[in-house]
């Protein structure tokens, strides 16, 4: 790998493939990892200027951080990249005991010997702005403050309850932390004012990005302090939004990526793992689209009786697909049929749940030689794509009207599985019709 723009470590699998789409989209060849890659398999894609690697820290405690980030950042680190980016999701939700960005960044600046990290949270083209240090979101056309979110703000692991984002982290860190605020971004100042904080050994260093104006902006400040073998920055795909501006302004990426639609899949599988309302009316919108809905029951999924459950799903997904239709597999349908208080009885069942739902597609995937899937729920992807065998993804297709939720090609070696297109879609993502657009090829 030569002259790396970019290393980043995705915090869950659909987060991981949000950044690749950000930087395809934007001129810059990008390939994601599903754990570190031997030299062989990071050979294939030498002509690639991003590295990702996927990972599952958002649903981790810090003891698990401290094992495994380490090492993933440390192997990071050796790719010398401009910047090395810890994405985080864009609604920020984490807490002291799961997913905890403030142990991240410790981690991270440890790993990178860097007394200041800068962080991005907002980023326009997910809806997500930060204002003064405050996170706003859209829902449904609306717009809230992440506290008063109708879902985040209710998240059944990780409820964001704070919207001061330097707040909610000095929950999960004791590291100093300063801000760049909107006023100060687009004064003649703002140069001199990141350069104070980072002179000060500020730990954390948020900057406010409310517009395409501010993150430009924005860019050119991460840009501009990079050192020497590689910057340690964290945030959400913002970070590579901002990045994406000022290297076009600067004419480091100059050329745009070109996608021609795959065209639409005779049938395709689809499991869930989400309880979010935006999944739930995703689902309700396929199933009068040509889609049979098959509910699998979540606590005998995480049960000693796993075994069984799964093959009486894979059966009635079977079904479906040999009699020509496309099918998805779901433990809820919106948040009032979410049994995450049963589930959590049993130590580590989430993941369990996760990979029970990646057994289930693998399944269904090779007995029907399928050539397209996708997977719902940022928790469930990171863990269900362990299962189905892929070593690597890169962008197949972006989804304009779903940002953040691209058709991938899957690489493997297993013959069954390498090209696969496979989509990984977080709770929030995406329209309507979603499944349904993934199915026919579109990019609506």
């Amino acid at each position: 790998m030569q002259n790396l723009l970019l290393s980043y470590y995705g915090d869950d699998l659909t987060g991981s493939t949000d950044v690749m789409e950000a930087l395809e989209l934007g001129g810059v060849p990008t390939v994601l990892f599903m754990r570190q890659p031997d030299k062989a398999l990071l050979a294939q894609f030498s002509h690639c200027q991003a590295i990702g690697l996927a990972g599952t820290s958002r649903s981790e405690t810090p003891q698990w951080m401290d094992t495994n980030l380490k090492s993933a950042f440390a192997w990071l680190k050796t790719l010398n990249a401009e910047i090395c980016h810890y994405k985080v999701c864009s609604t920020f939700d984490s807490s002291p005991t799961i997913g905890s960005i403030g142990r991240a960044i410790e981690i991270g600046r440890s790993v990178f010997s860097q007394d200041s990290v800068p962080l991005l949270v907002g980023a326009p083209q997910l809806k997500r702005y930060t204002a003064f240090g405050h996170l706003f979101a859209a829902y449904r056309e609306k717009y809230f403050r992440i506290d008063r979110h109708p879902v985040m703000s209710r998240h059944p692991t990780t409820p964001m309850d704070e919207s001061d984002l330097l707040i909610h982290l000095s929950r999960q860190t004791e590291l100093t932390s300063g801000l760049v605020d909107l006023a100060t971004l687009q004064s003649a100042s703002r140069s001199e004012a990141f350069d104070r904080l980072i002179a000060d050994g500020t730990g954390i260093v948020l900057v406010d990005v409310d517009s395409p104006e501010s993150q430009a902006l924005a860019g050119k400040e991460l840009w501009r302090v990079r050192k020497p073998g590689g910057s340690f920055v964290v945030g959400s795909s913002g970070i590579e939004y901002a990045l994406l501006a000022e290297w076009a302004s600067n004419e480091t990426v100059s050329v745009q990526s070109n996608f021609s639609p795959p065209g639409a899949a005779d049938r395709m599988a689809v499991v869930s793992g989400s309880c979010s309302p935006t999944t739930e009316r995703q689902i309700q919108h396929a199933l009068t689209d040509g889609f049979d809905g098959i509910e699998v029951d979540p606590v005998e999924l995480v049960s000693e009786a796993s075994a069984d459950a799964i093959a009486r799903a894979v059966s009635a997904g079977l079904a479906s697909l040999e009699a020509g239709r496309s099918v998805i597999l779901y433990t809820a349908l919106g948040p009032a049929a979410d049994r995450g208080a049963e589930i959590d009885r049993q130590e580590g069942s989430r993941h369990k749940l996760g990979r029970g739902l990646g057994k289930l597609l693998r399944a269904l995937t090779i007995e029907q030689a399928l050539k397209r899937v996708v997977i719902a729920g940022g928790d469930t992807s990171s863990h269900a794509l362990g299962q189905i065998g892929v070593d690597a993804l890169t962008v197949r297709m972006p989804l304009p009207a779903s940002p953040g939720s691209p058709l991938c090609v899957a690489h493997s070696r297993i013959k069954a599985i390498d090209g696969l297109e496979v989509a990984l879609k977080g709770g929030q993502v995406g329209t309507d019709r979603y499944f349904s657009a993934i199915r026919d090829g579109v990019s609506g």
